[in-house]
C-alpha cells in the first residue's frame, strides 16, 4: 500500500506543479482485493478544461 500511495502522492505533485488538480485521484481500494496485481492507481473524473491541461502538458513533455 505504501508503494502506491507514495505513486499517487508523486502524481498528484507533479500535477500540482503544472497546475493540474484532480479530485478523484487516489488508490482504488477495490483493486486489493481483485487478483490485478500491483494495486491500482484511480485517476478519476475532470472536466474538459483539467482534460485539454493535461493534453497541452503533456505534448509538451512529448516533444523534450
Amino acid at each position: 500500500m505504501d508503494d502506491v500511495q507514495e505513486c499517487v502522492e508523486g502524481l498528484r505533485s507533479a500535477l500540482k506543479a503544472n497546475g493540474i488538480t484532480l479530485p478523484s485521484l487516489g488508490v482504488d481500494l477495490p483493486s486489493f482485493a481483485g487478483t490485478y496485481p500491483p494495486p491500482l492507481v484511480a485517476l478519476g473524473n475532470c472536466n474538459a478544461a483539467t482534460a485539454r491541461q493535461l493534453v497541452e502538458v503533456l505534448h509538451k513533455a512529448a516533444g523534450r
